[in-house]
């Protein structure tokens, strides 16, 4: 597409001949009117949006979902039934998650979906360490970092995330996947299927979730 400057140019290298009479005059400024307008309706058109549908795109699963309107946010409660529908002891920490991710403008369901992969959900971890995202295990430890329970351990993943990966350029799962696991792009493949599980996720309990009209 063509810039402003470069529509200008192209109309005034056209060939044309303003004679002396009052009707070619009139002609020439009815034209040059015309080429003026365009120009400013073209320098008034949006350069931005053209690239927000492939960045909100490639980057949907890391920073997006904060609640406005705090009466009709029932992502806590969807994440809490939805954990339970795993057993998982992570379930009573649902605020959190949430709390945590709007801190960090981070994806709400994303940091339960790694918890999903690394520990089923926080069921399978070091004894005792509240550590259910493999936190601090490097390649050929056994263990990693110890939290006193899980509203530190999620609060500090989520800051990790923020912090450490996605302020250091991390565009998407895949992304983080590389430097997070050694098996990058399998993992993040399973965080995106929590992630998207979680999305579609309906609760089936008798009282389900708070309603507001």
């Amino acid at each position: 597409m063509l810039d402003s400057s470069q529509v200008l140019l192209a109309y005034c290298q056209q060939p044309r001949t303003v004679r002396s009479t009052g009707t070619g005059v009139g002609e020439y400024m009815k034209k040059l009117l015309t080429i003026t307008m365009l120009l400013l309706a073209l320098t008034s058109l949006p350069t931005t949006g053209v690239f927000a549908v492939s960045e909100s795109g490639q980057a949907a699963t890391l920073a997006f979902h904060q609640a406005t309107d705090t009466t009709s946010d029932t992502r806590a409660e969807r994440l809490r039934m939805f954990l339970e529908s795993y057993d998982s002891p992570l379930a009573t920490g649902a605020e959190t998650f949430v709390q945590q991710a709007d801190k960090y403008n981070l994806d709400w369901k994303l940091v339960a979906a790694i918890a999903g992969v690394e520990s089923t959900f926080g069921k399978q971890i070091p004894t005792g360490s509240y550590n259910g995202w493999g936190w601090g295990v490097f390649t050929g430890t056994q263990s990693g970092v110890n939290f006193k329970d899980w509203a530190e351990g999620i609060a500090v993943v989520s800051e990790g995330l923020r912090k450490n990966y996605i302020d250091r350029g991390a565009q998407n799962i895949y992304d983080i996947g590389w430097i997070y696991a050694a098996n990058g792009n399998s993992w993040a493949t399973h965080v995106r299927y929590f992630v998207d599980k979680l999305e579609t996720f309906a609760p089936t309990e008798v009282g389900e979730l708070p309603v507001s009209i």
